[in-house]
């Protein structure tokens, strides 16, 4: 008699060549298939939406959406933004260089949304992009003083309410988020007069105007007061627009109120530059705000940016000394009261920008950071990726247009607006 065993009908066996076990997805069920896709890097899951209705069905799922948010990090994606200043919102398409394929790619618009933009609204064309956190990006109006928050990836974006702040001079905007909220920070004034207003977007409202105090600690160093003195002396930047010296830090129109915003043992943190090149820390938790001695000594001429990259605020600069250029990233040790050197671009590479009068733009994001090197004399530019970890440079191909500054998001499909 043939045995149990023997009559048994066995089902295929699914190997590839190399010996490899293989289950089809197929064969999951929507909810572990949706779990299995969230894995996936944004973009390839982009693609392969369009491999059949199941996978497409995936992208408006909740649970999908839930396992998405369950994924600690990813790989950033730089919105780059034209040398000419154009906002990219309002294009059909916008440019981006991901870091997880290393690629220039673009965005398209699906056809639904460029069609609820033109019927609910012309003027969106005048946004620009000024601050970048986690999934979103906040788009300002300067004309109108309006402020729109945008998921470059599913393209859903909304406006906030209405602030009148004429009567007040912006001089800084910043924004964080988490998987439940975001927050977008104003600040207006000049040193030592500050004030800050805060959108939540659980309430859905701007708070109330606050005051920021100066900071008075033992820690800062006795020789501030003459930092101070030397203030009212002519300065000597390199431009922020890259082709002048002027007396004070001139900035490009996205880049005009950047900052960089942080938490730190709890507290929320925003740091800019003024106008004189100083570094200024504002406590919103605490309310008060200090400011950093400055990085290189008067009538040192240099193109400067802050960038956040895994919680820690860095300053790049490009300088020149003794007939070369350098590119350097500088971090300030509070206990210290002092800036340190923690990275540089080998000199191999930052000796080719001698005596060109170029300018910098930076991002960052986790441990990489983004350095866009333009010149407007010629309206080249060239593209870097550091690996912070390992200061490994990159330079990154050419592109078809040419950008001068770039944000940086994390391609998170389940960010809400």
């Amino acid at each position: 008699m043939a045995s149990r065993r023997n009559l048994k009908r066995k089902s295929p066996e699914k190997y590839e060549e190399d010996g490899a076990f293989v289950f089809p997805l197929d064969e999951l069920n929507q909810d572990l298939l949706e779990r299995v896709l969230s894995w996936l890097p944004t973009s390839t899951f982009l693609s392969l939406s369009s491999v059949c209705k199941r996978w497409k069905s995936a992208a408006t799922s909740p649970v999908f959406h839930s396992a998405c948010s369950q994924i600690p990090t990813r790989e950033p994606w730089f919105y780059m933004v034209d040398s000419s200043q154009s906002s990219h919102f309002n294009n059909q398409q916008q440019f981006v260089y991901d870091s997880a394929e290393m690629k220039w790619k673009f965005l398209n618009y699906p056809s639904n949304f460029l069609e609820e933009k033109q019927q609910n609204d012309s003027n969106l064309s005048n946004f620009l992009p000024v601050a970048a956190s986690s999934g979103l990006l906040c788009f300002h109006n300067e004309e109108n003083g309006e402020f729109l928050i945008s998921n470059p990836v599913t393209s859903s974006f909304r406006k906030l309410p209405s602030l009148d702040y004429s009567n007040n001079t912006l001089c800084a905007i910043g924004m964080y988020s988490t998987q439940e909220s975001y927050k977008v920070y104003l600040i207006f004034g000049e040193t030592p007069n500050l004030s800050f207003r805060v959108y939540n977007s659980t309430t859905n409202n701007w708070e109330d105007s606050q005051v920021l105090s100066r900071k008075s600690s033992q820690s800062f160093s006795p020789d501030d007061d003459d930092d101070d003195e030397e203030d009212s002396q002519m300065l000597y930047f390199l431009s922020k627009c890259g082709n002048v010296v002027a007396t004070e830090i001139q900035k490009t129109p996205c880049k005009q109120y950047s900052s960089i915003t942080t938490t730190k043992d709890g507290q929320e943190i925003l740091c800019f530059l003024n106008s004189s090149g100083k570094v200024v820390v504002c406590n919103f938790t605490e309310k008060h705000f200090f400011e950093y001695p400055r990085l290189l000594p008067l009538h040192n001429e240099y193109s400067i940016d802050l960038v956040e990259c895994g919680g820690e605020i860095f300053v790049v600069v490009l300088s020149e000394f003794l007939e070369t250029a350098s590119l350097r990233i500088w971090k300030f040790d509070e206990k210290e009261w002092t800036w340190n050197q923690v990275l540089a671009m080998p000199a191999a590479i930052s000796h080719e920008f001698y005596g060109k009068k170029l300018d910098i733009n930076c991002s960052g994001s986790g441990e990489q950071l983004f350095v866009c090197i333009s010149n407007s004399f010629d309206e080249s530019c060239r593209y870097f990726l550091c690996n912070l970890a390992g200061n490994e440079w990159t330079e990154l191909p050419a592109c078809c247009r040419k950008f001068s500054c770039a944000f940086s998001f994390q391609p998170r499909i389940e960010a809400s607006v």
